[in-house]
């Protein structure tokens, strides 16, 4: 049997880390939303010869991710077994879209498609909500792409709650190029070093306040737009805030970084024409940058 499932991308609208755990770990709030265009990843499923058979194995299209043990595919696939009990193996295949290091949620998205891929292999036997549970263990952002659709995440991002309604209708659909330079910054450093400067941090109770004013509003995404992890990355990586700023004042577009970046965003209007634009991204930042129009899903 041979499956294949999509693993989207996302982007975080708003992303308010409000300050260190004991743990380490850094509380956020966050609106985050899926796009539509990601990764594919295809299972095919292996009979185990005997007890030294390798179970599981993964194939990737782009030669810099590593298809060790160490990737959150074959991780996802060890949870899967270890808690279901299931005695089968897949052989797994990646076609890699979403760009490495880019804050786009790449990693936790496969190792999310990979429970989802394993579930069907074995039958369907965890439910949403099991799914769930095992996704928290394999990263901050894992459990968001079991929800599948805009939300808000607390805690370090293992607490994911819907939006309601009338903020998913003021979401759904927006255009949005994301870009990306040939750099890409490691999630570890960019919060380690939000901890040494110390002053980024915003409030719990004002980040609160800002996403109740606007999930009770009529304002459209752009106005949750925000992201305090820009300071720590801007001031090493100076390729980000000046390319926003000559977005800004040559196209009127307000680009904000994704995640813990190093990939950009800029929510469109319908009328939008890329093509200026694109082509002052790749004058700034050279022909290797990423650069791709979605839309939210």
């Amino acid at each position: 049997m041979d499956v294949s499932v999509f693993s989207p991308a996302k982007i975080n609208l708003f992303l308010a880390v409000t300050g260190r755990r004991a743990d380490g770990f850094h509380d956020l709030v966050s609106v985050v939303v899926l796009l539509d265009f990601g990764d594919e990843l295809q299972a095919e499923e292996s009979r185990i010869q005997n007890s030294e058979s390798k179970r599981f194995s993964l194939e990737c299209d782009v030669p810099d991710l590593l298809v060790d043990e160490t990737n959150l595919i074959l991780k996802a696939a060890a949870a899967f077994a270890a808690a279901t009990g299931w005695r089968g193996g897949a052989a797994f295949r990646l076609t890699k879209r979403i760009p490495l290091g880019a804050g786009l949620g790449g990693g936790s998205s496969n190792a999310v498609a990979a429970l989802r891929a394993l579930n069907e292999l074995a039958g369907g036997l965890l439910g949403e909500q099991r799914l769930a549970e095992i996704a928290a263990t394999l990263g901050s952002d894992c459990a968001l792409f079991v929800k599948n659709a805009p939300a808000v995440m607390r805690g370090r991002g293992e607490r994911v709650e819907a939006l309601p309604a009338g903020a998913v209708r003021r979401l759904s659909g927006r255009r949005v190029l994301v870009f990306k330079p040939s750099f890409g910054i490691g999630t570890p450093w960019a919060y380690g070093r939000m901890a040494a400067r110390g002053g980024d941090y915003l409030a719990a109770a004002e980040a609160e306040a800002r996403l109740t004013a606007w999930v009770g509003g009529t304002a459209p995404a752009e106005e949750i737009c925000f992201n305090n992890m820009e300071p720590a990355a801007f001031a090493k990586f100076v390729a980000l805030p000046v390319l926003r700023e000559k977005l800004r004042r040559e196209f009127g577009v307000a680009a904000q970084m994704s995640g813990s970046g190093s990939a950009c965003f800029a929510l469109l209007g319908e009328d939008f024409v890329t093509a200026p634009l694109v082509a002052r991204i790749r004058e700034d930042w050279g022909p290797a940058a990423f650069v791709r129009e979605a839309r939210i899903a």
